[in-house]
């Protein structure tokens, strides 16, 4: 097996807290991101995905620590200092936020915006290279000069997304990570930005993490799918194979509980009752056990092992 491009081990991360109390936000998250793959992190509000993904970044909020190993071909980030971020960030390794109107400088048009990351890495020799360079990327994400010249306010929605992912891809990173893309999109163009990612990727070669509540969009166009709940993987697998034998209680209910199309007013809808807990909530067990219709004793007070699929004391085979 080849070495992947992204992998992460053990990954755990405590902010610090009211009081001088110690948060333990993420617990042993483990993955493995190949090139060319596209792996999605699934989850509600408050499960660790964006955590995750900022920890992947370098951009862990002041007073948080993390400890394990994050890997990007090979080399440690864990070990990096500013300086070395400022080399990697946005040129090995992008981000595409989730709310494109206040990731965008409304004060700078967007192909300054996208130009700005192919000169800062010296990618073009000159401006005017520069320049074309940012249009025909532009272009690729299906925005016309006339719209790469407006300044974000000027733009849909759907628009500053693709600027977005135009500026994350500007210099080429190996590794995209897109933080919930389609985040107050329309259905249609929710399908449209994650089939514009996955072009994206099989054209470029590299690593796309993408972070998404929504299973049901997600599940049909990634190719594994990794299910986290409070700071914990829930399961993890094939996409086609999860979706086809969910074995988590957690993923059969997210699973369960999706919109379907054409359903009558009289079919009823199958809800997950409860809400994920607070982090000061979180005890020793598995954090899924209060929702959980299999959980028991065990369950509470016992976190069960991750076995590289589920992590579940209950789940059948």
């Amino acid at each position: 097996m080849s070495a992947p491009l992204l992998e992460v081990r053990d990954l755990q991360v405590r902010l610090a807290g009211r009081g001088g109390a110690t948060l333990h936000a993420l617990r042993g998250i483990d993955l493995r991101l190949d090139r060319g793959e596209c792996l999605a992190l699934i989850g509600e509000s408050g499960s660790g995905k964006t955590l995750t993904a900022l920890a992947v970044m370098g951009l862990l909020p002041e007073g948080a620590r993390a400890t394990g190993r994050i890997a990007l071909d090979g080399r440690d980030l864990l070990t990096l200092d500013e300086d070395a971020w400022c080399g990697l960030r946005g040129r090995r390794v992008a981000m595409v936020f989730q709310e494109p109107l206040t990731a965008l400088n409304p004060l700078q048009r967007v192909l300054a915006q996208v130009m700005e990351p192919i000169r800062l890495h010296r990618l073009a020799p000159d401006r005017a290279t520069a320049r074309q360079r940012a249009l025909t990327l532009l272009a690729r994400v299906g925005l016309e000069e006339r719209q790469a010249c407006a300044y974000p306010h000027q733009l849909s929605g759907g628009q500053r997304q693709r600027a977005l992912i135009a500026m994350a891809l500007a210099a080429e990173p190996e590794l995209l990570i897109a933080d919930e893309p389609t985040t107050a999109l329309d259905a249609r163009l929710r399908v449209q930005v994650l089939e514009l990612l996955r072009e994206l990727v099989a054209e470029r070669g590299m690593g796309l993490l993408l972070i998404s509540h929504d299973l049901a969009l997600t599940a049909r166009r990634v190719d594994r799918l990794l299910i986290l709940y409070g700071g914990r993987v829930m399961e993890q697998g094939a996409a086609a194979d999860l979706l086809a034998h969910p074995r988590h209680p957690y993923t059969q209910a997210l699973w369960a509980a999706r919109p379907r199309l054409g359903a009558g007013r009289d079919q009823p809808l199958h809800p997950l009752k409860g809400n994920v807990p607070a982090l000061t909530q979180l005890g020793d067990g598995c954090p899924f056990a209060p929702r959980c219709p299999l959980a028991t004793a065990r369950c509470a007070a016992e976190p069960p092992g991750f076995d590289g699929r589920l992590a579940c004391w209950e789940a059948s085979p």
